[in-house]
């Protein structure tokens, strides 16, 4: 009889390489001019993705707001809201540890669902051996002026002291990742390559010594030559200290002898017992095993839904409002004269940036979004989760309005804007919570234009530069401004398309400290932050 916990859609997986095909693959994408050195935007192995699961809203019916007029505070009212208390998830005690051959996207994953877990407020690291072996060797070589040999015979299994140091290193790196966990951590990520039965057996002993701490398995699996040259070439063109003072050609050679040495004792996970999730060639295949519970539920559907096809996500707010002339927050107001002027213009500006290439427009249910992308020839779908931040009370009023109204709490929403909730209303804190569906279908999707509101669009795209939360609530998202984020195997790149007409500017500077700075980034991290 089949075991009910385990899910599986129905395949042949070939762990074995043809690294000839490979190589080949990577000579012609690099004759082709694909390849370009020292560039890391290559993608590792890609996810595919469903069908489309948008929340689709009639038109009319969008008004969802109060009107234009500034509601007058009740005199009993002395407070108009309080902070949120980030959620209790000490409990949640999770070791993800990832399975795999070199060059099939291990730590694109775990960076990806790294970034996904603390959006949503769980503490979690990722403990990458590569990242503690190159470290150790660096001090070693600082200290004793011993430099390491870490080309493809160190990695083989015929290798002994290579065998007995690459476990050590193992070894180290789960201990260091449950210290964590005890520490406060919830969700450790052990990336490493754990290719065989007997690793896993190890890890799988040395976490049930601890009380409360679940293990979840985590393997990527690929079988497309294409898939992996891509994989090998971004490897080989970012900067890899192991290949530091190595020619391309020479540095591609090692690394496709370093996974023939793995591949001649990789084991693909067939433990029947063990927590996983096996994830093969594009989405291709996914098996899900004995998952349980809501975290390791949450982390498998976002890991089912990933993909990494070339894509643009566009960030534009919509023109300005009638509201934003007059100061005032919130509201269902209409656009104002050069709002409208942007509204005519944005269709071009998209356009030449797109061309002839799909595109999905989402807004959110107020009339100022959907008027700004009513010029646009493009599937239009509208979100109810991406509605503006609620102010509650304060809704249709000016900031010195709520000032002079409730100036307690208008200085507690400044000392803590991203936890502060007005009543009747949303924080900072509701809303990331509120916009998940929306960045799992964001995950999922190709090229998407999302016309949103100032504090919607801070919180996607703090998610895609992965910011922190203190810092989320000033962002600067001008009016008139088109925002183009370019997914990356680690990191996004950013373009910003401003147009030349008129709006005022919405933006409260942080009271208190520095504004923050925002370093797009697609590089890797290749040492860990470890101390001599």
């Amino acid at each position: 009889m089949a075991d009910p916990s385990r899910l599986s859609v129905p395949g042949s997986v070939k762990v074995s390489q043809d690294l000839k095909l490979v190589s080949g693959v990577l000579q012609n994408m690099q004759d082709s001019g694909m390849i370009q050195p020292y560039s890391p935007g290559i993608p590792p192995v890609a996810f595919g993705a469903g069908g489309p699961m948008l929340k689709q809203f009639d038109e009319s019916t969008v008004v969802s707001r109060k009107g234009s007029q500034a509601p007058t505070p009740p005199t009993s009212v002395k407070g108009i809201g309080n902070k949120v208390a980030k959620p209790d998830y000490s409990e949640s005690k999770i070791v993800l540890a990832m399975v795999g051959l070199p060059a099939r996207g291990k730590s694109y994953l775990s960076n990806k669902l790294m970034i996904y877990l603390k959006w949503l407020e769980y503490d979690v690291k990722v403990f990458n051996v590569g990242q503690l072996r190159r470290t150790r060797a660096k001090q070693k070589a600082q200290k004793l002026g011993i430099k390491e040999d870490h080309t493809a015979s160190w990695f083989s299994h015929e290798n002994e002291q290579g065998n007995l140091s690459r476990e050590q290193l193992a070894q180290d790196s789960l201990e260091m990742l449950i210290q964590w966990l005890k520490e406060g951590g919830n969700v450790g990520i052990h990336d490493a390559t754990n290719s065989t039965r007997a690793r896993r057996a190890s890890i799988e002993a040395r976490v049930a010594k601890e009380k409360g701490i679940h293990l979840i398995f985590l393997e990527s699996l690929c079988d497309d030559p294409a898939i992996i040259a891509a994989n090998v070439a971004l490897k080989v063109s970012s900067g890899d200290p192991d290949y530091k003072d190595t020619s391309p050609e020479e540095a591609k050679r090692d690394f496709l002898r370093r996974i023939t040495e793995y591949e001649k004792v990789y084991e693909t996970i067939t433990e029947p017992h063990l927590s996983y999730l096996q994830i093969v060639n594009v989405g291709s295949q996914v098996t899900v095993s004995r998952i349980h519970g809501y975290l390791q539920s949450r982390i498998a559907f976002y890991l089912m839904n990933l993909h990494l096809k070339p894509r643009s996500i566009y960030l534009s707010r919509h023109g300005e409002s009638q509201f934003n002339v007059e100061g005032k927050i919130g509201g269902d107001s209409l656009l104002s004269p050069h709002g409208m002027q942007y509204a005519d213009a944005l269709p071009a500006l998209i356009k030449d940036n797109i061309g002839d290439a799909p595109l999905t427009v989402w807004t959110s249910t107020l009339r100022r979004t959907i008027q700004t992308g009513s010029n646009l020839e493009y599937t239009k779908l509208t979100w109810k989760s991406l509605d503006e931040l609620d102010a509650g009370v304060c809704d249709g009023m000016t900031y010195e309005e709520i000032e002079q109204a409730y100036p307690d709490d208008f200085a507690n929403r400044d000392d803590d804007k991203f936890n502060y909730r007005y009543r009747g209303g949303e924080s900072y804190r509701d809303v990331v919570v509120r916009l998940e569906p929306v960045i799992m279908e964001l995950e999922r999707q190709e090229n998407v234009l999302v016309i949103g509101h100032q504090a919607i669009l801070r919180c996607l795209y703090a998610y895609f530069h992965h910011l922190p939360q203190v810092d989320l609530p000033y962002i600067k998202i001008p009016l008139h401004t088109v925002i183009k984020l370019t997914p990356k195997a680690y990191g996004c790149d950013e373009e910003r398309y401003a147009l030349p007409i008129q709006a005022v500017d919405t933006h409260r500077p942080k009271p208190k400290g520095a504004a923050p700075v925002v370093q797009a980034t697609t590089a890797r991290d290749y040492f860990t932050e470890e101390k001599a």
